[in-house]
């Protein structure tokens, strides 16, 4: 996944590691791979950041190495 440098500039870091252990086992487990084409294959190296008032964590997959992005939705919130 190829992202300009401006968009990067815009990033906000956040802390992936200050969410609840739980929750963070479910980020890095329940993926969508679009390289390899299938789910719960895994993210290693998180990273969070918040870019344009959307929520963002984003890692590598397990099997392939490709980047894996997950948007964070409402819904994730209201459970909260």
């Amino acid at each position: 996944m190829m992202i300009d440098q401006k968009m990067n500039d815009n990033r906000v870091p956040r802390d992936f590691y200050a969410r609840d252990p739980e929750e963070q086992q479910l980020f890095l487990t329940d993926t969508w791979c679009d390289h390899c084409q299938q789910l719960g294959l895994g993210m290693r190296d998180p990273e969070e950041y918040e870019l344009f008032g959307m929520i963002f964590i984003e890692g590598k997959c397990c099997q392939c190495g490709e980047a894996v992005l997950t948007e964070l939705t409402e819904d994730e919130f209201d459970d909260e």
